[in-house]
C-alpha cells in the first residue's frame, strides 16, 4: 500500500509506540487508549458512556496511561496538550471523574452506538490514523522536541513509493515537504532545537526503527524508516543501489542549468527527475511482457563511414559502389579488402623537368630533343 506525501494521515502501529518524554508520547499513549467506537465502558464498577475518540476514568487511570507517578505532573501535561490543541479533557471535583477526547480523529463513525462489545482496543493490536502535519503546530511554535516529538516527527513525515521520491521505491524514506527528501542535521538540528551533535546521538540510538545513510560529498543524508507498515516486504537499501539512483537522477537533470549541485539542488533534481527512474507497475508489466515477446520494429544499424563504398547494405539498400568489389553483404565482410583497394596511394613531389622528362622519356643516341626523329636535315630547299 502506497503513502503518498499528499496523504495526510500515515500509521502507526500501538506496539510501536514512541517512548521517553514529550508531548508527543504522551498523546500517543492516549489516543491507544481511547475508544475506537462509540459505547459504554466500566471502570471502578461505574458505567460510563465513552464518545468515539474519549477515555473515561479517573486519575488513576490516567497516570497509569502516562507512565506518570504525579498527579500534579499529569495534569500538568494535559494542559499542555490542551494549549497546542491535540486534546480536551475535563476532571470532575467532586465524583473526580476524568475524560478526555483525542481530537482530528481519523475515523468518523456514522454508525448507531455499540450495546456491546469492547470499545478499547487491546494493548499493542491495530494501529493508529495520525496527522502527516501533527507535529508542525510544536515546530512553529518554536517547541524544544524530546526523544518523542522528534520519533513521531520522523514517522509522520515517511513517504513510500512516491513517484517523485524514487529513493522511497526501495524503502520507506523520511521527507519533509516537496523538496525535502535529503535531509542533514544541521536542518533537523533548527527543526527540533538541538545542536548537531544531539541529533546523531539520537539516530544513532533509534538506528533499528530509523536508518541513515550519508551521501558523498555535502548532499547530506537519506533517513529510511525501516518499521513503517507497507504490507510488503521490504529490505534496508544498499550503498549501491543509493548511488546507482544518485547517478541516475544527476544524468536525467543533466540540462538543468544549476552552476553548482548542492544540498538543495538535489533536493529539486529528487522532485523532478524520480518519474524517469520509478520501476514499471505491476498493471503494466503483462502488458509491456507480451508485446515484448516478438520484436515488433527492426534493428536499426548504423553505417560505417566505408558503407558508401559497398554494392550493398545489410537491408538490401543500393549504395556507390566501386566497380572491382562486387561482394554483397555487411559492410564488417569486405570491410578490409575494400579499405585497401580504396586506399589513397602516397605521391611524392619532382620537379617540373623531371617530371617532363619522365613523360617524354629519355633521347636515344644521336637524337636532338626537341627535334623530331624523322626530320630530314638534307630537304630540298624552298
Amino acid at each position: 500500500m502506497q503513502c503518498l506525501l499528499k496523504y495526510k494521515w500515515v500509521k502507526l502501529p500501538r506496539k510501536k509506540l514512541p517512548l521517553g518524554k514529550g508531548l508527543m508520547g504522551s498523546w500517543a499513549r492516549l489516543a491507544a487508549k481511547a475508544a475506537f467506537r462509540p459505547g459504554q465502558a466500566k471502570y471502578c464498577g461505574h458505567i460510563n458512556d465513552v464518545p468515539l475518540a474519549s477515555w473515561v476514568g479517573g486519575i488513576v487511570g490516567l497516570k497509569s496511561i502516562l507512565g506518570i507517578n504525579n498527579r500534579g505532573k499529569a495534569i500538568a501535561v494535559m494542559d499542555k496538550l490542551a494549549e497546542f490543541g491535540y486534546i480536551s479533557f475535563s476532571l470532575d471535583s467532586e465524583t473526580k471523574k476524568l475524560s478526555y477526547t483525542v481530537k482530528n480523529w481519523v475515523v468518523e463513525c456514522s454508525g448507531e452506538a455499540c450495546s456491546d462489545g469492547a470499545i478499547y482496543a487491546t494493548d499493542g493490536y491495530g494501529f493508529l490514523c495520525l496527522p502527516r502535519s501533527i507535529t508542525q503546530r510544536l515546530a512553529d511554535a518554536h517547541h524544544k522536541f524530546e526523544d518523542s516529538d522528534a520519533f513521531l516527527d520522523l514517522w509522520c513525515h515517511t513517504v513510500w513509493q512516491d513517484p517523485k521520491n524514487a529513493f522511497s521505491h526501495i524503502a520507506p524514506t523520511v521527507q519533509f515537504g516537496q523538496y525535502g527528501a535529503v535531509l542533514t542535521l544541521e536542518k533537523l538540528g533548527a527543526r527540533w532545537g538541538w545542536d548537531k551533535t544531539k541529533v546523531w546521538r539520537f539516530l544513532k540510538k533509534h538506528r533499528d526503527v530509523f536508518t541513515l545513510h550519508k551521501l558523498p560529498g555535502s548532499f547530506g543524508c537519506l533517513v529510511f524508516n525501516m518499521h513503517y507498515p507497507t504490507g510488503t516486504d521490504f529490505q534496508a537499501p544498499t550503498s549501491d543501489e543509493i548511488i546507482r539512483i544518485l547517478n541516475g537522477i544527476r544524468i536525467s537533470g543533466g540540462n538543468t542549468h544549476f552552476s553548482t549541485l548542492n544540498h538543495e539542488r538535489l533536493n529539486k533534481l529528487i522532485a523532478w527527475c524520480s518519474k524517469n527512474l520509478l520501476p514499471q507497475t505491476q498493471s503494466e508489466a503483462p502488458a509491456a511482457a507480451a508485446e515484448n515477446r516478438v520484436s515488433v520494429f527492426p534493428t536499426y544499424i548504423s553505417h560505417c563511414w566505408n558503407c558508401k563504398n559497398c554494392d550493398n547494405d545489410c537491408w538490401g539498400n543500393g549504395l556507390r559502389s566501386i566497380p572491382v568489389v562486387s561482394k554483397r553483404g555487411s559492410c564488417k565482410i569486405i570491410f578490409t579488402e575494400v579499405f585497401a583497394m580504396s586506399k589513397p596511394k602516397k605521391s611524392r613531389y619532382i620537379p617540373r623537368t623531371k617530371r617532363h622528362l619522365r613523360r617524354r622519356g629519355k633521347p636515344a643516341s644521336g637524337e636532338i630533343r626537341g627535334v623530331p626523329a624523322n626530320f630530314d636535315q638534307a630537304g630540298p630547299s624552298g
